[in-house]
């Protein structure tokens, strides 16, 4: 049974029990029935899991700031407390793992995670090149049939993502041919900040730098609020990826869930003059992805900073969605948010005869609460929407287009191989060096 049907059919029927392989059964929890959790990163983006964990044994806590440690405390205080997240992973009554760091440690915390068989849920990006993506995928993929894993797109939870992958697969737009999608934030810097002051007492600066080159302390990077703080120091090469990885990881993702896609044949990239210290505001990326078994091979695009597809029609203003997407086919067009959708025929045979409009119970059912849906896949049948294969796949072409806009030509890409077949340059970008002391494969 195929993954997606897998996945209708258990949620239609509801309240059928799954048979664990410890021989406990999934659903209300019970003394022998909680996961014991590591919460790494305890403010902004950790706290919307608060809620959802507060029901297992959040047995630990890490944090580089201690006030934030304190702050999850507060909400768990029977949690060991750590402040280096090798240490954390290393606790020997672990189940599972949440992931709320800063990006440049993601692929890092999802390795380490998986090797020690523990379940993970990371919030995007899923790593921070293309090759710390192919370790974790791979990684993940080896062990599939004992660990559940979330890439942290919650907005996949949105009602509105089935009903476009509906309209898309059911023809409601003929032959589909092209994909776009677009942010329109604006965050421009020129270069790192410069040393000022010293880090606080209670910020463990370096262990905050991780793997990742050493810049000095500014409060710049610190000044966001919670679930805002990213926006101080995602633009930077060496922590992030700006909105590729950021508002890029959401707004791809409708597009992911409609194709059913694998890996790109090919990536082109423009925008802005490159700069070596900040990711850029402008850019527009482009990747062949090959047929499959419903649609043949399509264009997809990502648009951010300004930089936008052309709209279908003059009187659709596709910059009053300030991030979308859209989808060409050979009768028309969907035009979409995360919230809603619009259908537009074109030609004169576009008359909607040929839309096989499925009925009301072939219609995907919600997918409920998005983090919950992990919790139970990691005690009961190990399936998720945004799992490491999936978000990886997404995020691999996400960051590969990145190169090609760096390099500053058309790449061939190998997807079996994770190598440029066409670019020595390109294919040095797809990795990067750490700081002495620090291993992906712990």
């Amino acid at each position: 049974m195929k993954r997606r049907q897998f996945l209708k059919s258990t949620v239609a029927t509801g309240a059928g029990l799954i048979i664990l392989p410890s021989g406990t059964l999934s659903g209300a929890n019970s003394a022998g029935n909680k996961l014991n959790v590591a919460l790494i990163g305890t403010w902004g983006r950790g706290e919307a899991h608060f809620d959802t964990i507060a029901k297992e044994n959040v047995v630990a806590l890490c944090d580089v700031d201690e006030n934030h440690l304190a702050y999850g405390a507060k909400k768990f205080p029977k949690a060991k407390h750590y402040v280096d997240w090798r240490k954390c992973l290393d606790q020997k009554d672990l189940d599972a793992v949440i992931c709320c760091t800063t990006d440049q440690t993601h692929g890092f915390i999802a390795n380490w995670t998986l090797n020690r068989d523990l379940h993970c849920y990371m919030e995007k990006p899923l790593a921070h090149t293309v090759e710390e993506t192919r370790i974790v995928r791979a990684n993940y993929l080896s062990k599939k049939h004992k660990l559940a894993t979330q890439v942290g797109t919650q907005r996949h939870a949105k009602p509105n993502f089935e009903r476009v992958r509906e309209l898309v697969k059911d023809g409601a737009i003929g032959e589909l041919t092209d994909c776009y999608a677009w942010g329109n934030r604006q965050i421009r810097r020129k270069r790192y900040p410069p040393a000022q002051g010293t880090p606080p007492n209670t910020l463990h600066y370096d262990l905050w730098i991780g793997p990742a080159p050493f810049h000095p302390y500014n409060p710049e990077y610190f000044k966001g609020g919670p679930g805002m703080n990213c926006l101080s120091w995602n633009m930077y090469w060496d922590y992030g990826t700006g909105q590729v990885g950021d508002m890029g990881s959401h707004t791809i993702d409708l597009v992911w869930n409609a194709i059913d896609a694998g890996l790109p044949t090919t990536a082109e990239g423009e925008g802005e003059k490159f700069n070596p210290e900040v990711t850029p505001v402008e850019l527009h990326t482009s990747f062949d992805i090959p047929a499959n078994d419903w649609r043949g091979p399509v264009r997809v695009h990502w648009y951010q900073g300004g930089m936008m597809p052309r709209s279908p029609k003059g009187y659709v203003d596709l910059n009053k969605i300030g991030h979308g997407a859209m989808f060409k086919g050979t009768r028309g067009y969907v035009v979409c948010d995360y919230d809603s959708r619009i259908v537009l025929p074109f030609g004169d045979d576009a008359d909607m005869t040929y839309y096989n409009k499925r009925s009301k119970d072939e219609v995907i059912p919600p997918l409920g609460h998005f983090q919950g849906e992990w919790v139970e896949a990691c005690k009961g049948d190990l399936k998720t929407h945004c799992d490491f294969e999936y978000g990886g796949n997404a995020i691999e072409m996400m960051h590969l287009g990145l190169v090609a806009y760096r390099v500053g030509k058309k790449l061939n890409y190998d997807g079996a191989s994770g190598r440029v077949t066409n670019s020595a340059e390109a294919n040095a970008l797809l990795s990067r060096e750490y700081r002495s002391g620090w291993t992906i494969d712990g």
